[in-house]
């Protein structure tokens, strides 16, 4: 894969799997080349989420694609549905929850770049390569 791709697709991309649901990290500056942010799809199950944690040195954005949760950003708590957009400031603890019976699904934008390559190298992450998909 070259730096400079401008149409990703999503089957050409590796997943990675985590105990809550898998992420596709469609543009990323080794993906796309993109300097000033990354982008991604993930999916949490149902009854599925992660913990409250920060990006000390991103900002970023969900938008919901599909099914609905809870997200917490700081210390307010609300549901979330499709097509509601969240913005959580760098350094802000924040979680996402699937409170509903069918896949949670969001795009998940990190400017600058930087926590998705984190998110690959935990010991829970499986990186599954697109041509095992």
């Amino acid at each position: 894969m070259g730096d400079q791709q401008r149409f990703v697709r999503p089957e050409a991309i590796e997943t990675l799997e985590l105990d809550w649901g898998t992420i596709k990290w469609l543009s990323t500056p080794e993906t796309t080349g993109a300097e000033t942010f990354s982008a991604g799809v993930v999916v949490l199950e149902p009854g599925k989420g992660h913990e409250r944690h920060t990006h000390p040195d991103s900002e970023e954005v969900l938008y919901v694609l599909s099914g609905g949760g809870v997200q917490t950003i700081a210390d307010e708590e609300r549901e979330i549905t499709a097509g509601e957009m969240l913005y959580i400031p760098a350094g802000v603890e924040h979680s996402t929850m699937n409170t509903s019976w069918e896949p949670l699904r969001f795009l998940a934008m990190y400017g600058p770049p930087g926590p998705e390559a984190e998110l690959r190298h935990l010991a829970e992450c499986t990186v599954v390569p697109p041509e095992e998909q």
